[in-house]
């Protein structure tokens, strides 16, 4: 196959843009630690009930887009029901079945004999309610017997219950395990693979992982209703996660090609996502690993057509563990096989160009601008952006220490001048419009801390302060929602403050820059450039702020960060920085960890006991992993949530890393002190 020459380019464009649609390699594992440790909560809160959880598909390999909308797939493993390959493994008093394949069951499918508790023996020609006889007369658990329709309002696929909120749809499918590998699948371990993928390591992982046993029959089978399908999707997820840059895009890529070009024009159910995941492990498997770079990823991606092209004309796709298994069966022929072939076809020959009508998530519209010119001056640019918030920032902390303190409802006449004097500064005027966002954000908080201090609510003075707290909100991508959730907050308005957290959290991904610690994100910089963002419009989507609380804003400063204003006295601090007092009393928090921290007390508030572990997990994983500015500051709430949620030997530990940490101007002697009197406390009341 000829490669055209600007392949290599529009390639390296491609795996910018999808880059800046949430589809970095960090994003990328963020997210799959994510659905890994909700895995994790889920089993623990359904172990009473005999149930281990397990998430596999898009969500759990990460391999999909807000644009795409993919379900969430759940498989319950049924814990008490053991799964027998022989009757040596048996035990007594346990509920056993025997893996059966016969002459006549498919590849891909097998049956489950049930075994008796009492003596390792198969039950013959016993038939009840739960048990039906196959033509040899061994009494089999009838796929069917796990599909009843008892939700009214959920969907029924096959094996699968769909449940649909207003966000999401999750697949939910109960299957038997079994850890010993089927002999249908043995080729898939002693396969010859000239490139060593996947390794000899993640074989004998997968191996040792095993397989399920799906309650669904083979379409075409005189016993379908004796059949269990078997699956390989632990073996799957553990492939996908191999990936590398490259191959991860690829795939991607991939479903949305199906999903707009072949599922809108030949049928939903023709070709399916997981029919193009057997494609790229077959393509993988028989390709050398230095073909799969950034630079090639188009033409990775026609040699995925190729080989689909082939299997459609072969009227075959071959399971990637059971090539015996062809899952082309009732899918593709006569008319379907034409226009399908016809499609790919014509896919290869756009060149390339099919890619720019993909609309998911806006990919194809941003790759089309990111080709309109040549990428020149990167690093200028960074630096020029980097320069312009650095300088933000500066002056935001000399302002807070002239004005703040003394606002009153009238404080935004005293800032007014202020603004004057910036203008005639070298900063530009959009600056100075971003300050006053600022301080916009500020002053509604000040206004609502002076509400809240009084013992009747002055619901005049919330509702001047929540205006302040709107317009704040657009300063940047995250400082001003933040504050203006922590104001939901209080007012118990957990929903609201809920749907500022979750959109926060939404366009995180694509930040260009955290102002406190100074990342820049040059792929979002490729995308400003080529498309002449503004600077107004730069901060306010893709740059975060950390998040300042004053003195004056005490009532409405989360309990977590008030000790940060009396990390030092006075006397103590003007001895060693005259100009440094009114910093020292701010709490400051970087907007990463504020926005777990607030996620942690909706679900405090809700009592949403799993949601909560996994807001405190990503707030320990953001202080372990991420690169934070205030981290004394982020340790001192971690200790505060921990707290919170009973675990006080932890809340005891964390303050006294922030110490060692940071020896002078730390709030965490407040937290070790509290926790101290506590301990004495709970002592002396045993006593």
């Amino acid at each position: 196959m000829e490669v055209p020459d600007y392949y290599d380019a529009v390639s390296v464009r491609l795996m910018n843009v999808m880059d800046t649609i949430g589809l970095m390699e960090n994003i990328r594992w963020k997210r799959i630690e994510i659905w890994t440790q909700v895995e994790e909560l889920l089993t623990i809160e359904h172990y009473k009930d005999k149930v281990k959880v397990h998430i596999f598909g898009s969500q759990a390999e990460a391999t999909t887009t807000s644009g795409l909308r993919s379900d969430i797939d759940i498989v319950s493993h049924l814990i008490p029901i053991t799964v027998l390959e022989d009757l040596q493994s048996w035990e007594p008093g346990s509920v056993s079945f025997l893996m059966i394949m016969d002459d006549i069951t498919p590849p891909g499918y097998g049956k489950l004999q049930q075994v008796y508790s009492d003596v390792p023996v198969p039950i013959y020609y016993l038939q009840t309610d739960s048990l039906m006889l196959n033509r040899t007369g061994r009494s089999c658990i009838p796929s069917n017997i796990v599909y009843h329709k008892q939700y009214t309002y959920a969907e029924y696929h096959g094996p699968a219950v769909t449940f649909k909120d207003a966000i999401k749809s999750y697949d939910i499918v109960v299957a038997l395990q079994i850890h010993a590998w089927p002999y249908t699948a043995l080729e898939w371990i002693t396969r010859h693979r000239e490139h060593n993928w996947p390794s000899p390591e993640t074989i004998v992982s997968i191996q040792q992982s095993g397989i399920f046993f799906v309650p669904v029959g083979h379409t075409l089978s005189p016993e379908r209703h004796l059949e269990w399908r078997i699956s390989f999707s632990y073996g799957e997820k553990i492939l996908v996660w191999q990936f590398n840059s490259t191959q991860y895009k690829c795939y991607i890529v991939l479903k949305m090609i199906n999903n707009y070009f072949i599922r809108k024009r030949i049928g939903k159910n023709v070709l399916t996502s997981y029919h193009w995941k057997t494609c790229m492990f077959y393509m993988i498997e028989s390709t050398p690993t230095d073909m799969w770079q950034p630079q090639n990823l188009l033409h990775c991606i026609e040699l995925c057509f190729m080989k689909m092209c082939t299997w459609v004309e072969e009227l075959n796709c071959p399971n990637y563990f059971i090539p015996a298994e062809n899952m082309f069966l009732e899918k593709v022929n006569g008319h379907v096989q034409r226009k399908l072939s016809n499609m790919l076809h014509d896919l290869i020959r756009q060149k390339g160009r099919y890619l720019t009508m993909i609309p998911f998530d806006g990919m194809g519209q941003k790759l089309y601008m990111a080709c309109q010119s040549p990428i020149t001056q990167i690093n200028d640019e960074i630096k020029w952006i980097t320069n312009d918030m650095s300088f933000v920032v500066s002056i935001i902390f000399s302002c807070i220490q002239l004005t703040w303190f003394n606002l009153s409802r009238d404080g935004f006449q005293i800032i007014s001048p202020l603004f004057e004097r910036l203008h005639s500064h070298a900063a530009r005027q959009e600056i100075c419009n971003i300050l006053q966002r600022l301080y916009c954000s500020n002053i509604g908080s000040h206004l609502a801390s002076q509400c809240l201090k009084q013992q009747t609510i002055d619901q005049e003075g919330l509702d001047m302060a929540y205006e302040f707290l709107l317009l704040g909100s657009s300063s940047d991508s995250a400082s001003g929602k933040l504050k203006m959730a922590n104001f939901y907050l209080l007012q118990n308005n957990v929903i609201l403050a809920e749907n500022i957290l979750q959109n926060i959290e939404e366009n995180y991904a694509i930040l260009i820059l955290n102002v406190a610690v100074g990342n820049s994100n040059e792929l979002t910089v490729l995308r400003i450039v080529n498309e002449n963002i503004s600077t107004t419009d730069i901060v306010r989507h893709y740059c975060a702020f950390p998040v300042p609380y004053l003195p004056s804003e005490m009532y409405c400063t989360p309990r977590a960060l008030i000790p940060e204003m009396f990390r030092s006295t006075g006397s103590h601090h003007v001895s060693l920085n005259p100009d440094g007092y009114y910093w020292q009393s701010l709490a400051v928090v970087d907007p990463v960890l504020y926005l777990y921290f607030l996620h942690h007390q909706c679900c405090h508030l809700q009592n949403k006991i799993t949601h909560k572990m996994v807001a405190l997990s990503n707030m320990i994983r953001v202080i372990l992993h991420g690169m934070l500015k205030y981290k004394d500051t982020a340790l001192n709430v971690l200790a505060y949530s921990l707290k919170e949620d009973g675990f006080l030997v932890q809340s005891y530990a964390v303050p006294s890393k922030s110490m060692k940490l940071k020896n002078h101007h730390n709030a965490a002697k407040w937290q070790i002190a509290h926790l101290v009197n506590y301990a004495f406390r709970w002592l002396g009341g045993r006593h």
